[in-house]
């Protein structure tokens, strides 16, 4: 396989039901592994991985982990088999000072995006944990740990939310609330810049931060994608678009 040097990429998974959502959304995340090619390997950061320290998993076969409650059964019969990557798992732990894990599968922030991204599940993956707890700049220096992977054909996707406050969430088709425009539309300047220092301070300079992210497992992914694209790298808006009023589903490509 031809080695390419692939952007490093965040997306917003949004709801679990995503697959089955006619959302902007789904749409643009059915036609993106396309407009990327295939990687060699995923490296997944996902939101809903939340530890002490960096975690990466290391197994043969990922198992489909349906980390919610109270949806439609056809969404629990959704299986997302992706073989594991063992060399790529220890390397990851390597570059970041961490620990295997060697039982834990994909959380729905991993397998929701890629069902829709890669269908056939024929990619190994590989999930990385965040650590909210350390904050932005923790996450931009992990990235970053992770920039050379990228030239080995491996796709590092962090995956969050752009927007993500469950308690103000609205009905489908609801408009988008000013505070969630004026805290997306400061974070695309900040990143279209490439303004590490203010990304970094982003919950004390952000309009409307703490009300945009409540706490910051979903927002961290992006940090992780901003610092994996490596220094001085070129950004662009893959996608922008809100469900359910302000949750903002935007896509970023750092490289």
């Amino acid at each position: 396989m031809e080695l390419m040097t692939l952007p490093a990429i965040f997306v917003s998974h949004g709801a679990p039901t995503l697959p089955f959502d006619d959302v902007p959304a789904r749409d643009f995340l059915r036609g993106l592994g396309q407009s990327i090619g295939k990687p060699r390997a995923i490296l997944a950061v996902s939101a809903h991985w939340d530890t002490d320290a960096p975690m990466t998993n290391s197994v043969a076969v990922n198992d489909t982990i349906h980390d919610f409650g109270g949806f439609p059964p056809a969404l629990y019969d959704l299986r997302y088999a992706a073989p594991g990557d063992a060399l790529l798992a220890r390397e990851v732990t390597a570059l970041t000072g961490g620990k295997l894990d060697t039982v834990r599968g994909l959380d729905h922030g991993a397998w929701v995006p890629l069902m829709l991204m890669y269908p056939d599940a024929d990619i190994p993956v590989v999930q990385l944990s965040v650590q909210s707890h350390l904050g932005a700049a923790h996450h931009i220096a992990l990235g970053r740990k992770l920039a050379g992977l990228r030239a080995d054909n491996v796709l590092v996707l962090g995956s969050g939310g752009f927007v993500h406050n469950l308690r103000r969430i609205a009905p489908p088709g609801s408009p988008e609330p000013a505070w969630s425009r004026e805290f997306s539309d400061w974070i695309h300047d900040r990143v279209m810049a490439g303004d590490e220092a203010a990304l970094a301070d982003y919950r004390a300079q952000a309009p409307h931060a703490a009300t945009a992210q409540p706490s910051e497992e979903h927002f961290v992914p992006l940090h992780v994608a901003f610092g994996a694209g490596g220094e001085k790298a070129k950004a662009a808006r893959l996608h922008s678009s809100a469900t359910f009023g302000s949750l903002r589903m935007d896509a970023y490509s750092f490289g």
